[in-house]
This record gives structure tokens, sequence and C-alpha cells, in this order.
């Protein structure tokens, strides 16, 4: 380990030295990709240099110690070693999870999707709450949402929703939120007070750039311009404006209509496409690839039940992790740290467990 850690110093380094170059500056794509690859490899650099500091000063103390003879020096120098004895074995840790393979995706925005599943009405008010959730969520992280597509019930409910969350690190954040939602609570709609049980299914997406990460022949999409309908803004439903895309292939079927402008609506008709086709492709990775999906916590397996709301009892458990909040109010609300930081540990926990088998 110390030696890749040497390495990736030098590499550092040598980067730095690079980018004070004149020529380097004046070409626009590598000045852009070593300042990533710089941005990437700082927290392992600053991580491993407190590690080399600290192991250094473990080292001196030693040395001091037996050299000195009065002995108060003796034990505040013991106090020092013991101090940094204990701080090592922590900082080792932390370089171990810096050291796992970066998901090349997490830096990236995402599209969620959300569709109301089992339980009708209220499992498309089920959908509404989550929506709203990832909202407020992406909000409290400096994130920009933006809608692709919304078809809602008449009682503020939604069949099925997309959305694009923009910003540095989006994907990383909400990727564990990927499957089956379940709430267990009494329906507005219910009149004699039973509780019910209604499902809603989530898909988080990297965004894709074009023909970069998926190549989609443009043969293989037909795109049909309709009048939009429903909800959206004064004007939506007076011009051509909404996009369908139907990729002849798969058959998957993209329907834009939230933005006035038919460019807007077919950019985000396309970058869902490229999406949802991004993410078929993982799917049937991760189905070829068990032993990989079994290191990983909740990011492949769409049918996978991952988390109830149970609002009788007022918690929220995701059986992932076997985490329960009692707090279900502040999680629908979008205070979701808790949840994806135990989601995110698990998951660096069996990876590291995976690297040393």
């Amino acid at each position: 380990m110390l030696d890749k850690l040497e390495a990736i110093l030098h590499r550092y380094e040598e980067i730095g030295m690079v980018l004070t170059e004149p020529d380097v500056a004046s070409d626009a794509d590598r000045f852009r990709r070593l300042m990533k690859e710089q941005s990437d490899l700082t927290p392992l650099v600053e991580k491993y240099l407190e590690y080399k500091k600290c192991k250094e000063a473990i080292e001196d103390s030693m040395q001091m110690l037996e050299e000195e003879t009065d002995p108060e020096m003796r034990q505040m120098l013991k106090d020092e070693c013991n101090e940094n004895s204990e701080r090592l074995p922590l900082l080792e840790q932390d370089l171990k999870i810096l050291l796992i393979p970066k998901n090349p995706d997490d830096d990236k925005n995402v599209i969620v999707e959300i569709r109301a599943g089992v339980g009708g009405d209220e499992a498309a008010l089920f959908a509404s709450d989550l929506y709203r959730m990832y909202v407020k969520y992406a909000e409290s992280k400096g994130f920009r949402t933006s809608l692709i597509n919304v078809e809602e019930i008449g009682i503020g409910g939604m069949k099925t929703v997309s959305f694009m969350v923009e910003g540095s690190g989006a994907y990383a954040k909400l990727k564990y939120e990927s499957g089956v939602h379940r709430v267990q609570r009494v329906p507005v709609t219910e009149s004699g007070g039973r509780i019910h049980t209604s499902t809603a299914t989530v898909a988080v997406m990297p965004e894709v750039e074009d023909d970069v990460d998926i190549d989609i022949p443009p043969e293989d999409v037909r795109m049909d311009i309709t009048r939009a309908s429903g909800n959206g803004g004064q004007g939506v439903n007076t011009t051509d404006s909404a996009v369908r895309l139907t990729h002849l292939p798969t058959g998957i079927v993209i329907y834009s209509q939230t933005e006035r402008s038919q460019l807007q609506n077919k950019a985000k008709a396309w970058a869902l496409l490229r999406a949802k086709l991004y993410d078929l492709k993982i799917q049937e990775q991760h189905d070829s690839e068990a032993e990989l999906r079994r290191s990983q916590i909740g990011t492949g397996d769409r049918s996978e039940k991952i988390r109830t709301y149970n609002f009788p009892q007022g918690r929220v458990t995701d059986h992932r992790i076997k985490v329960t909040l009692h707090r279900i109010e502040d999680v629908l609300n979008g205070d979701l740290d808790e949840l994806v930081d135990a989601l995110t540990t698990a998951d660096q926990a069996a990876k590291l467990l995976k690297m040393q088998e």
C-alpha cells in the first residue's frame, strides 16, 4: 500500500509541475484533465502526508526517549507517542477507503425517475412525497433540480415523475436510492382509518455525455412532436412542443413536455434516453457479475425493497443496512444525511472486505 501511495504522491507533484508550464494553459482540454486529476488525488495525498507526519512523529518520540533522562520530559514524550500511535491505524483505515477505486459516475449529474407502484392513488401520493423529499435534499446540498416529465393525478399525486439533479457529486449522494420504497400509513383516501401498504420505485441514473458512454444510432430512435397536455405553465398547451422518443430496439419510450421550447424538451428527452440505456447496460453488467453485486449496497437491483416509511410508528427503516430512524417527518423533508452516510460507510466496508480477500 505504501508503494502505491508513494507513486500517487509522485504523480501529484508531477502534475503540479506540469501545470506551471506555459504551453499547458494554452491547451484547454489537457489543462482541464490535469486539473481534474489533481483535484481527484488531493484528498488522498493530503491524508497520506498526514499519515507520514504522524509516523515520523512516533519515530522522533521514540528516538528522543532513548536519550532523554528528565522524568517529566519522558512522560510528555510517552504521551505524545501514545497519542500518535492511536491515531496511526485510523489514518491507515482512511487511506484504505480513499484507495478504493472510485465509481467514475460519482461526480456526474443524475436523472431520477419515480414511479407509483402497488397501491393506486395512495402509491401516486407517496411518489409525490418522495419527489418532494429528493428535491429538498438536493437543495440542502446546493444541487439544482429541473423537471423532465410528470404524470399527475387529480389529488396531488404523481403516477410517474422524472427530474434531473445537477451538481458535482450528485450521483455519489443519490445512487443508493434506487429500488422499491414502501410506505405504511392511513391514506387520505381511506375513510375507515385502516393502515395501507403502498410502494413506489425509484431509479437513479447518472447523466450520460452524448456519444461518450453510450452510442445510439439515429436510426434506432423515432421522434414524435406533439402538443403538450396537463400542467406545465402558461402557453405549454398552445404549441407543438412536447417530444416523444421511442428507442426501437428496447421499446423504451421517453416523453418530455415540461418546457415551452421544443428544443429544451428534446434535449431533456435525449438526456433521459441516454441515461436509461446506460443504466440498462450497467444492469446487464451487474447481472453477469454476481460477485460484484454482492459487494455493493443496493446500487444495481431495481426490484430490491430497500426502505420502509412507517407513519404509525414514526420510523424509517433501511433494510439493506438494518438502520432505523424514528424521525420520519425529518426524512421526508429532505434530511437524508444520516441514511446516505450510513449507506456509504456500509458500501465502503463491503468493498474493503472484498479487496482484502
